[in-house]
C-alpha cells in the first residue's frame, strides 16, 4: 500500500501548528472545491478535494495526528506502508477499541466511506466493544446462539448529502481474511458531526443461529472552505473592504439554499454577526433548518498603488478618529 504523506498534501512542515494547518487547508480547499472547478475538471477536483479533506481530518485532529506520526519509522522505507502486525488498526481515534483479542481479525477494511485505502488501513473499522453484543457479554455455551459483534467505522459525509440525504454503497472486508460484503446504507437528511448511523444486521454474522451484529458509522462532515458547521448552523466570514464597512454595502452571499444578499449598514465593526434565518442545514425530517451566520471581517487590500496611498494619506490627515481612544 502506498504511504500518504498528509503534510505534503497540505504543503506544511511536520512541525506545523494548528493555525498553519488550518490556513493551508482553507487556501487549498478554496482552490480545489468542486463548485469552483470547471465542468471538465470537476471529477479531478472532487478527488483532490477529498484528499485535502482527509489530510486535514488527520492533521487537524490531535489524537489522529499523534497516531499518524507514531508510524513515522515506516516512512523511511519508501512508499510502501504496512501498519505494524497486531495493531488492529492502531490509529483508531481515542476511546475506540479493537476486538477482544486485539488481533488483525478484529479489524476491518472499508471501501466507500469517502476515505482512502491508506486511511482505512490506519484508522479503519473494527469489531465493536462488548464481545458479542454491544454492552453485553458472550454466551458461555459453545453451541448456543451467539450474536455477531457490531462493527464500527467512520464515514465522511458531504454537506450536499446533509442537505438532501443519500445512499452510500460500502464494501466491508475483514483484515484477517474472510468474505467481502457489499452493503447499502442510508445517510439521513440533516445528519450532524459525530452522529452515529446504525445499520441493523450489517455487523458480524452470528453463530449457531444467533442474529448478526450491527454496523455503526461515526459521521465526519467534509470540511468546507467557506462554512464552519455547528450542529445545524453555519458560520462564514463576510470579508468587507474598509470602505464597505464605513459606508455600508449590499453583499451577495452564497448559501446551501441559493444566493442571497446581506445589507451591511454603515459603520459595521469587525465581528458583527448577520443572521440569515433558515439558511443553515436541515434539522432531520422536520422541514426546519438552522441559521447561517455571516461574521464581518475587515479585509485589507494586499497591494496599494501610489495613487491609493495618496487618498489613504489624505483621509488620515483630515480624520480625527483615534481607534485607541474610542
Amino acid at each position: 500500500m502506498k504511504f500518504r504523506d498528509y503534510y505534503e498534501v497540505l504543503g506544511v512542515p511536520r512541525g506545523a501548528g494548528k493555525d498553519e494547518i488550518r490556513k493551508a487547508f482553507r487556501k487549498l480547499a478554496r482552490t480545489h472545491h468542486p463548485d469552483v472547478a470547471g465542468e471538465a475538471d470537476k471529477a479531478k477536483a472532487e478527488e483532490r478535494f477529498k484528499e485535502i479533506n482527509e489530510a486535514y481530518e488527520v492533521l487537524g485532529d490531535e489524537e489522529k495526528r499523534k497516531k499518524y506520526d507514531a508510524f513515522g519509522q515506516n516512512w523511511k522505507h519508501g512508499d510502501g506502508f504496512t501498519p505494524p502486525p497486531g495493531s488492529g488498526g492502531g490509529g483508531f481515534p481515542q476511546g475506540w477499541q479493537t476486538g477482544a483479542s486485539g488481533d488483525m481479525e478484529d479489524a476491518y477494511h472499508f471501501e466507500g466511506t469517502g476515505f482512502s485505502d491508506f486511511f482505512e488501513n490506519v484508522f479503519g473499522g473494527r469489531a465493536g466493544r462488548g464481545g458479542f453484543a454491544r454492552g453485553g457479554a458472550a454466551s458461555s455455551g459453545g453451541s448456543r446462539p451467539r450474536r455477531g459483534r457490531d462493527i464500527e467505522s467512520e464515514i465522511l459525509v458531504t454537506l450536499d448529502e446533509v442537505m438532501s440525504g443519500a445512499e452510500r454503497t460500502l464494501a466491508i472486508q475483514p483484515q484477517g481474511g474472510g468474505e467481502r460484503r457489499t452493503v447499502t446504507i442510508r445517510i439521513p437528511k440533516g445528519v450532524t458531526e459525530g452522529q452515529m448511523i446504525r445499520a441493523a444486521g450489517l455487523g458480524q454474522p452470528g453463530t449457531a443461529g444467533g442474529e448478526a451484529g450491527d454496523l455503526f458509522l461515526h459521521v465526519r462532515l467534509e470540511r468546507h472552505p467557506d462554512y464552519r458547521v455547528v450542529e445545524h448552523d453555519l458560520y462564514l466570514d463576510l470579508r468587507l473592504a474598509p470602505w464597505e464597512a464605513v459606508l455600508g454595502a449590499t453583499i451577495a452571499v452564497r448559501t446551501p439554499h441559493g444566493e442571497t444578499r446581506i445589507r451591511v449598514p454603515a459603520g459595521t465593526e469587525a465581528g458583527t454577526e448577520f443572521r440569515l434565518s433558515g439558511k443553515g442545514l436541515p434539522k432531520g425530517k422536520s422541514g426546519d433548518s438552522g441559521h447561517l451566520f455571516a461574521v464581518a471581517r475587515i479585509a485589507m487590500p494586499p497591494d496599494v498603488t501610489d495613487e491609493e496611498k495618496r487618498h489613504w494619506q489624505a483621509l488620515a490627515d483630515i480624520s480625527k478618529f483615534n481607534p485607541r481612544q474610542s
